[in-house]
């Protein structure tokens, strides 16, 4: 690896995260102008917004089945070409169908950068994996920052949503320049045997945490995707939630090391399923600048839950290689495919009822935006036994764990 720029790899990781996130951010503050000018519900929103979550774990699966024999490199070009042809045919949609088509590209563009980046830095900063993943994961935050704050002053400003789709053009190019004009590595630290990685599949430990990872990314994706028709008249900015959510995420996410190092893995996941599980209840009862504390309480639960569960999976299941990081992450995004049009529906429903009660308007979107946080408060409820369960048996669970060394510098 000595001839390899480990810092420009990692910028060009760290921008084609920034693509990804920008693509969730800035779909979440169209939404609903995609529902007016094409006449679609939010069951058929949710159905839209599925294919990110579905066309992701395709990706990742496949992604991680020929990473051994294809490279992190060819895996960030089609992530590249992908995005492209994504973001196109989205600007130049005509209705539920091309939105449908174009949106699963994005997906597999966006589970392609997870397949590749995920297990290449966890090869080149192999002393120090769940800190640097923390670290590389935080331009998920950080681009839904950027994407947030670009949707709502376009928004605000007149701009339509073409626009905005469009200015995601501009970190793909840069990415796609840096992959092509760099060298990459071949794996020296994580075990590049595509048949010893699924034998290792059947670990016990790997299932549960496959089952984890389905609940995490459903607590984590589920409010920030549906944060405009949620909270959109609930008197604060739905834009500005996201945003404040997203750079707290993105601070904690710079600075996990020192926490990782001190609690370790496990204990950063349970930690985070108490305060996500708290936070997502305060957020439903909440009102006009509280949501606000409620949404910065939510964003110290989840910062840490997705690349600290791909960090655990290379340290304590080794063996399941890059593999084992891309069907950790593909189960977190399939099941937030499945959820996606589950929430639109039940949003559809709540304000139903809202309105048989005799609420009208906005006060009958605040309450069936309330009803859904309220149910969405058991998926990290259930983390919190699930991760309890890991606390108590971590002394017993460490001896899985790979030797780490003092913190690496990127």
């Amino acid at each position: 690896m000595e001839q390899i720029n480990k810092n420009k790899l990692f910028f060009a990781a760290c921008i084609s995260l920034v693509v990804t996130s920008m693509t969730f951010a800035i779909r979440a503050g169209i939404l609903t102008q995609l529902g007016v000018d094409f006449e679609i519900n939010n069951k058929e929103l949710g159905y839209i917004n599925s294919m990110a979550f579905l066309g992701f774990p395709l990706a990742m699966l496949i992604g991680g089945l020929l990473y051994n024999a294809l490279g992190p490199k060819k895996l960030l070009i089609t992530a590249f070409v992908c995005h492209l042809l994504g973001l196109v045919l989205t600007i130049y949609a005509g209705g539920f169908w091309t939105l449908i088509i174009s949106t699963f590209f994005i997906g597999f563009a966006n589970g392609s950068v997870e397949a590749a980046c995920n297990p290449m830095i966890a090869d080149m900063y192999t002393n120090n994996r769940t800190a640097m993943l923390n670290k590389f994961h935080v331009w998920f935050p950080g681009g839904l920052v950027i994407g947030s704050l670009v949707s709502k002053f376009m928004t605000d400003a007149g701009l339509g949503w073409q626009l905005q789709i469009a200015t995601m053009l501009i970190p793909t190019l840069i990415y796609g320049f840096l992959v092509f004009t760099q060298k990459f590595p071949k794996s020296e630290n994580i075990e590049s045997n595509t048949s010893e990685n699924i034998k290792a599949l059947g670990n016990p430990l790997f299932l549960f945490m496959i089952v984890c990872m389905t609940l995490t990314a459903t607590s984590e994706f589920i409010p920030q995707q549906w944060v405009e028709t949620i909270l959109g008249s609930s008197g604060a900015s739905p834009m500005l939630v996201l945003a404040l959510v997203t750079g707290i995420m993105a601070l904690g996410r710079f600075f996990a090391g020192p926490i990782v190092h001190k609690l370790n893995p496990i204990g950063v996941l349970f930690m985070s399923a108490i305060i996500t599980a708290s936070a997502i209840y305060f957020m439903s009862i909440s009102e006009g600048g509280m949501i606000y504390v409620a949404a910065a309480l939510f964003a110290l639960g989840v910062c840490y839950f997705w690349p600290t569960m791909i960090g655990f999976t290379s340290e304590y299941t080794s063996k399941t290689g890059a593999l084992g990081m891309s069907l950790m992450g593909g189960a977190g995004m399939f099941a937030t495919s499945i959820w996606n049009p589950i929430i639109g529906s039940r949003l559809d429903t709540e304000k139903a009822n809202a309105l048989s009660t005799g609420l009208v308007g906005e006060l009958a979107d605040i309450e069936a935006g309330r009803a859904v946080l309220g149910f969405m408060v058991y998926f990290p409820l259930a983390l919190v036994v699930l991760f309890g369960i890991l606390f108590v048996m971590r002394k017993k669970i460490e001896e899985q764990r790979i030797n780490s060394a003092p913190t690496e510098a990127a």
